[in-house]
């Protein structure tokens, strides 16, 4: 038997076949020194166009615009106070009628006029009064024909408190805000609106013994104390 010996540094049929290949594809890459980078740059422009496709353009004010910036309670405010204002116009009772209803069928009373509240149904009312004295923005008034032992005060403002306008037609609910932040910003704004609209001129230095005419809205907490926030208010 004749056996054929290699040399350790021999090379196989195989292993001269791969070293073939390898050296074609160094000489193709020294051939071609860009084709590496053509190929990177060619999926960097694929990326940059998918991430185009996908982005979407909005004007600044348009409708799309206002919902990416979130609530904005003036806007709200400004939109909502006319509305409330019509309502509150329509449904208001002289006060005297009012206080009577309450004492009568407090239940009654707001079922047929007020709106449901947490802290207590928001009643309207309308009256006639003579301006008392002035403290912190809320003016004392004198009606005829009210019970004694109730009192009624009048929101003058600048800044008007409470939650009472936004609450004053019972459709304007917690669940359509998403948190209680926004709930609480829209009743300040809607505030906000009614004082820009309806004070903005009043003159509280020489209100006191003024006789007014009044529409509003009072939370009926205690029927004793009547705090009115005003829808109108005609100083005469």
């Amino acid at each position: 038997m004749v056996e054929t010996m290699r040399s350790a540094g021999a090379m196989t049929p195989r292993q001269g076949g791969d070293a073939k290949v390898s050296d074609n594809l160094t000489a193709i890459r020294a051939r071609n020194p860009w084709r590496g980078r053509a190929i990177i740059a060619g999926a960097i422009a694929v990326v940059i166009a998918a991430i185009a496709l996908d982005t979407h353009v909005v004007e600044i004010g348009s409708e799309a615009d206002l919902r990416q910036q979130g609530f904005n309670p003036d806007a709200f405010g400004q939109e909502e106070f006319p509305r409330i204002r019509i309502a509150v116009e329509e449904r208001a009772v002289n006060a005297p009628q009012l206080a009577a209803e309450i004492a009568e069928d407090r239940d009654g009373a707001i079922a047929r006029h007020g709106a449901a509240g947490g802290s207590g149904a928001v009643m309207p009312v309308r009256f006639t009064g003579v301006v008392g004295e002035g403290r912190m923005g809320v003016h004392t008034i004198e009606i005829e024909g009210m019970p004694e032992d109730i009192g009624v005060r009048l929101q003058t403002g600048p800044a008007i408190t409470g939650t009472d306008l936004r609450d004053a037609t019972g459709d304007i609910a917690f669940g359509q805000f998403r948190n209680q932040i926004e709930f609480q910003n829209a009743g300040s704004a809607i505030n906000r609106a009614m004082a820009a609209a309806i004070l903005s001129g009043l003159d509280r230095d020489t209100l006191e013994g003024s006789t007014v005419t009044v529409t509003g809205v009072f939370r009926l907490v205690n029927p004793a104390n009547w705090l009115v926030t005003p829808t109108e208010l005609v100083v005469q």
